[in-house]
């Protein structure tokens, strides 16, 4: 066994009160191996249960953020009696209950993208809350190439850019600058190639610094609301709002700004 197959997929760091997520497996451009989910999913109900943490950057080492799904570990399975769709069942599920988790997990996730994030991999960053990419990065929904329609990843996609966006990469598979996918808000910002961790860092340390009581629900009620009609989501945040107000937080938060001073967090 060489020392990359005997290294961590996923690598867990904490930097204050956020944590720092990983991706581990650089020689093969961070695929998200059967391996490599399940290490993302356990470490983030482990995060998501955490009373210490306040913020998640999600990170990858080498040259390039994640090729999405690992397609040798795919076409091994063609050799099963049912060609495989067991399998790919289990790991298309996997992948879609891991980038939930993201979306429901009580703290803002802050993916760093400082290369190539493409297919499942470009899915990995619009499901993140927020996303800061090294100039050098590219994204892609590229399966269309290889007569596999990106079809998980155009959930994410299509629910961060507008849909003919979001259509021109599922069409045409073609890479699209950092730049480019800022202008379609697919990430927040560029900053210049090595920053990005940095750079997400910062970010996640200035989310963390507000009330996590009043950051969850806030986030919470963003992806709700989202998906209700107008009256709806109206009714619902109105409700949300008056929660709000009845923490201890945002009693706290309110004095403070009256009398002009900064707000102690109880967190509830």
């Amino acid at each position: 066994m060489n020392v990359q197959s005997a290294a961590p997929v996923l690598l867990r760091e904490r930097d204050g009160d956020v944590a720092v997520l990983v991706l581990n497996r650089p020689s093969a451009r961070n695929s998200l191996s059967e391996a490599l989910l399940a290490e993302l999913s356990a470490a983030f109900a482990d995060i998501a249960a955490s009373r210490t943490v306040r913020a998640v950057v999600l990170a990858a080492n080498g040259s390039g953020f994640s090729a999405g799904h690992d397609l040798k570990e795919l076409t091994a399975r063609r050799s099963d009696a049912d060609r495989g769709r067991a399998y790919f069942g289990k790991i298309m599920s996997m992948c879609s209950a891991m980038m939930q988790q993201i979306v429901k997990l009580p703290q803002p996730v802050i993916a760093a993208v400082q290369g190539p994030a493409s297919a499942a991999g470009c899915q990995l960053v619009a499901s993140c809350d927020l996303a800061i990419a090294s100039a050098a990065a590219k994204f892609a929904t590229p399966g269309v190439d290889i007569g596999l329609f990106c079809s998980t990843p155009m959930v994410a996609l299509s629910r961060n850019v507008a849909r003919k966006h979001a259509m021109e990469m599922l069409l045409t598979g073609e890479m699209i600058s950092a730049e480019d996918a800022a202008r379609i808000g697919l990430i927040n910002r560029v900053v210049p190639a090595g920053q990005e961790r940095q750079a997400a860092l910062a970010l996640a340390h200035r989310i963390a610094g507000k009330s996590s009581h009043t950051v969850k629900l806030g986030k919470e009620g963003f992806y709700r609301q989202a998906e209700m009609g107008l009256a709806e989501a109206y009714d619902y945040v109105s409700q949300v709002m008056v929660e709000n107000l009845l923490s201890a937080d945002a009693e706290e938060g309110i004095c403070a700004f009256i009398e002009k001073r900064e707000p102690t967090w109880e967190d509830r």
